[in-house]
């Protein structure tokens, strides 16, 4: 399985640091931040295969800008424990790119690509008792970037197996 990834900025692991001791009640904090633009169903024998792909359906994407605008929660994810707390992030940039790539792609998960997307960046997981009603309620500063790189990460390896540029 790959997944095509917006990193986030220093700013947006500043924002999930500072949300830390909040999230001490959920089973499982996430210490990676990503933002997930597309999964794949391809395996490491596929992979230049899937890049030679991923270029042309990428060409021409440009840079655009995401926004996280606040915290909110998938009550009942299609997989693993819930609830599922994350920083919402918008983007028409980002709905537009995987739109495009599901059309190309085809969809893993309905409930997790095409209209059941919900762009976002994961901060816990599980049973937090009333942690999660406070969360919703906290208001975060807005955090808006430039999104100018994807990367493409591989769930086998546990690592970034290919990086794109996105002209300005």
């Amino acid at each position: 399985m790959y997944s095509l990834n917006v990193p986030v900025p220093g700013v947006v692991e500043r924002l999930a640091a500072d949300l830390h001791p909040r999230l001490t009640p959920f089973d499982r904090i996430r210490d990676r931040h990503t933002l997930v633009c597309k999964r794949f169903e391809a395996d490491e024998a596929a992979s230049d295969h899937l890049r030679d792909r991923l270029r042309r359906a990428l060409s021409p994407t440009p840079a655009f800008e995401a926004r996280i605008t606040g915290i909110d929660a998938f009550e009942t994810p299609t997989r693993g424990s819930a609830p599922v707390v994350y920083l919402d992030v918008e983007s028409p940039g980002l709905h537009d790119l995987h739109r495009r790539l599901v059309e190309t792609f085809g969809a893993v998960h309905d409930d997790l690509e095409g209209e059941g997307y919900v762009p976002h960046v994961t901060l816990a997981r599980g049973d937090g008792g009333d942690a999660l009603d406070d969360l919703r309620r906290l208001d975060v500063d807005p955090v808006t970037w430039t999104v100018s790189e994807l990367i493409l990460w591989s769930r086998a390896r546990r690592e970034t197996v290919w990086r794109v540029s996105l002209p300005q």
